[in-house]
This record gives structure tokens, sequence and C-alpha cells, in this order.
């Protein structure tokens, strides 16, 4: 296999890591994390176990993806993001696994800086999510989410513009119309 892991990081057993991608710095994989091919997972960064991360995925510096998270291919994750995996904790009361969440962030959506993403929502593809949002809900397809809690401000095109009123992109000529799931490219 073809990939890279620093030297000061751990990789539990069980673990699929795929060819080319390069895990820097102090991460830890634990065990039955499955990730894909070309990703990058910067320092500090901690993939639970089960997680599922896709191929060509970006993990910014000190992000843990838990179990019951899982990344499509091609998502952004900005430093120090946050994803949780269960709505009620208690440390007297742990749950374990039968009280996790699933949260799913599909193809090529962007999550930024210090933003959470609370378990059991799915982010769209194409989504953008802006830095320090709170995501609580759902987010559809190409949406743009702003703020605590977050709220869609506007679309967002496949490239990463955000796009006019006409759903059209002046940088990439991309065009858009609504769907069922957010937008979808006509």
């Amino acid at each position: 296999m073809a990939f890279f892991v620093h030297e000061s990081s751990y990789v539990d057993e069980n673990v699929t890591i795929g060819d080319g991608t390069k895990v820097w710095h102090f991460c830890h994989l634990l065990n039955g994390a499955r990730i894909g091919e070309n990703c990058s997972l910067g320092q500090n960064v901690n993939i639970g176990n089960n997680a599922v991360i896709g191929n060509g995925v970006k993990i910014q510096n000190n992000v843990t993806v838990y179990e019951g998270v899982e990344l499509e291919d091609w998502v952004f994750c900005g430093p120090s993001m946050v994803f949780t995996n269960d709505l009620t904790p208690r440390a007297r009361y742990p749950k374990g696994p039968a009280g996790y969440k699933k949260t799913l962030v599909k193809t090529m959506a962007s999550i930024g800086a210090n933003a959470t993403v609370v378990c059991g929502t799915t982010v769209g593809r194409c989504a953008l999510i802006g830095a320090g949002a709170v995501v609580t809900k759902d987010v559809p397809d190409h949406a743009l989410m702003l703020g605590v809690p977050a709220v869609q401000k506007g679309w967002v095109c496949e490239c990463g513009e955000i796009l006019a009123e006409d759903l059209a992109c002046h940088k990439c000529g991309r065009r858009y119309e609504r769907c069922e799931t957010g937008l979808k490219e006509v």
C-alpha cells in the first residue's frame, strides 16, 4: 500500500487506509476506521472506531470524526471543527455506540473552521457551512449555512462560489435549479 503515516501517529488494528492518503503528526486512527484514497489528515486528527472517510477528503488540524460519522468523497473539514455523536451525553450514564446518532456529510460538502455539526444530521452535497456555524438540522444540497444556529443564507456552486439570485455561477458558468434535495445542476 502506498500511504503515509507520520511516526508520531498511532494506527489501531483493523484500520483501512487508501492509497495516496497522508496522515500527519499526532493523529490516532481507531479500530475499524476506514479511510479512502488520496485523503489528507492534518495534525492531531482523531478518527473514531468504525468511522467512514471517503476518497479525496481533507481534514484539517484538531478534528475528531467520531463513530457514527460518515464523510463521503471530497469532503473538506476546516480546522478545529466539531462533530458530535450523542444528543444527550452523560458521563455517569454512558450509552456507547447504541446511543450514537448517525451523521452524514455528502460528497464535496465543506465545513468551516470551528463549526459544529450536531449528530443525527445530514449535510447535503456541495453544501458550505461557514466558520463557527452550528448545524442543528439537515442541510440541503448546495446550501450556504451561517450562524448559531446555522440558517441558510444562500446557495453555493460546486466550484465553491456563492450563487447569484438567478442560481448561476458567474465564475465557472454552471447553472442550477431548485429540486427536492436543494439544488441540482441543469
